[in-house]
């Protein structure tokens, strides 16, 4: 029987989709620790970044064992399921789709053949050359769908698990095949005596590196390794490959590093206890408050955010506007996508199932209203309708992050580039179309200088159409990217 994914969506909102998680991966070597509950519990602190899908494989020297299931990671695991994982080996992975439809048939991590065992593949991110490395699988095996790809997997993790099928070492064939993949990546990965993680020459997406006891960890973000326990030893570097086997830690740099992390992980995308690049997300988050204070004041009674990304950002918008903070709206955390289709009134409620006003704190009050991004601009017209219901008397919209006007190819499911408002309207549109009385985007100079990074170790395509991995012509031409180039030649002289 299909059962709801608990993922918080905007369904209810017709139309609206707003910015997506990238997926969560997660692998320990730890002999004598219960790697498989280990693993459990480092995806629950990595649920955010997907909750389509989940799954854990294990090793215990000999053989390899994955189970994994469409939904969240305690509706897929139970402790019979835990209990089956032995081993000392083990990887995981939570699911957002971006290439690869949400089927069971995609869930990961990935299970493959190789000359001479198996490997089992958790990927974090997206890449842009599938056509290529599918010409490359087709003319080195035969037949060319074998293993996942025979099965109906048709992500562009199954597509590196193939070409991780070759003779010698599956260190060997990383090293062979990490120069070929353009895009994001972050990976872990198991044979049946040894753990592996890899990371693109970008960095796009972060991965860390963690100590046990009696072992190691690698995980998307450090929030996971302190739900088990690990301590933080340091960031896998753009292009560095990591072994761990019973003869201890191996690093070796694969391909030269041109670091690019993806500055929305200070935005939204990472968790707020989380650190990346040293810099701790919810200082960043709330200097993003501060600083959009300071670019966009306005004479109002109270700030509030809208319920949970935008609480750091308002925050510090309180702080450095000194305009009380104040909880003006309530989220209901239980809702998650249904297959009980709402009714027409419920669809006419729209987001009251997700947020609910506090009457008695905002009506009257001119509020400051702060969000971390516009997408398409539905849920913001929502909830500034709900306000203005609610008795608000003014309603100024405050965005911690630029106009967001490309799409994203690395890992995060925007919207279309025709789709998304900023690409249409002007700064006073938006705010009209939204209700709003006034509207303010942080700088992408304000942004960039919260996340304490410097701005050519960033990656700013989604606000800035710069991207640091070059897509294919028939991607960007079908995605409008080359045309808005031709027809913003300043633009596209940045980016040359």
């Amino acid at each position: 029987m299909a059962r709801g994914d608990g993922k918080l969506s905007h369904d209810l909102l017709p139309g609206e989709k707003g910015p997506q998680d990238a997926c969560g991966v997660f692998g320990v070597f730890a002999p004598g620790e219960d790697v498989s509950k280990l693993t459990y519990y480092g995806l629950y602190a990595l649920q955010h970044r997907g909750q389509e899908s989940a799954g854990i494989a294990t090793s215990d020297g000999s053989q390899i064992m994955v189970y994994k299931d469409m939904g969240l990671v305690s509706q897929v695991f139970d402790e019979a399921s835990l209990e089956a994982l032995q081993g000392h080996i083990a990887i995981g992975h939570t699911r957002y789709a971006t290439t690869g439809g949400s089927v069971w048939s995609n869930a990961q991590p990935t299970l493959g053949p190789r000359h001479e065992g198996t490997v089992a593949l958790a990927h974090n991110g997206n890449l842009v050359n599938t056509e290529e490395l599918l010409t490359i699988i087709e003319q080195r095996h035969e037949p060319p769908r074998s293993g996942e790809l025979a099965r109906g997997n048709t992500t562009d993790t199954a597509l590196v698990t193939a070409l991780l099928n070759s003779e010698g070492s599956l260190a060997d064939s990383l090293r062979e095949v990490m120069p070929l993949l353009r895009g994001a990546y972050c990976f872990t990965l198991m044979d049946e005596t040894a753990l592996y993680a890899a990371r693109d020459p970008q960095g796009i997406r972060p991965l860390v590196l963690g100590r046990l006891e009696r072992g190691w960890v690698v995980a998307s973000e450090t929030a996971a390794l302190d739900i088990c326990g690990a301590s933080f030893v340091r960031e896998v570097a753009p292009g560095e490959m990591i072994v761990v086997d019973e003869q201890g830690l191996h690093s070796e740099q694969v391909v030269e590093p041109r670091p690019k992390g993806c500055v929305f992980e200070y935005v939204y995308l990472a968790r707020p206890d989380t650190r990346i690049a040293g810099r701790s997300v919810n200082e960043s988050r709330a200097e993003m408050g501060r600083q959009l204070a300071r670019e966009h004041p306005v004479e109002a009674d109270l700030v509030i955010p809208t319920p949970e990304s935008g609480t750091p950002a308002a925050i510090g918008y309180a702080q450095e506007s000194d305009i009380p903070y104040g909880q003006g709206m309530v989220k209901n955390a239980y809702v998650g996508r249904t297959f009980i289709q709402p009714s027409q009134t419920i669809r006419q409620l729209g987001i009251r199932l997700k947020l609910n006003p506090l009457r008695e704190v905002i009506a009257g009050k001119r509020l400051v209203v702060v969000d971390d991004s516009i997408v398409r601009g539905n849920t913001q017209r929502a909830v500034v309708r709900m306000l203005r219901e609610a008795g608000a008397a003014e309603v100024h919209v405050r965005i911690s992050s630029p106009p967001v006007r490309w799409p994203c190819f690395y890992g995060i499911d925007f919207a279309s580039r025709a789709e998304l408002i900023a690409n249409g309207l002007g700064i006073e549109e938006i705010a009209r179309s939204l209700g709003a009385d006034s509207l303010g985007y942080i700088s992408e100079e304000g942004m960039i200088a919260a996340t304490n990074q410097p701005e050519e170790a960033l990656c700013t395509a989604c606000f800035s159409g710069k991207y640091p991995v070059t897509l294919p012509e028939h991607v960007a031409r079908a995605q409008g990217i080359l045309q808005a180039r031709e027809s913003e030649p300043i633009a596209a002289e940045k980016d040359a």
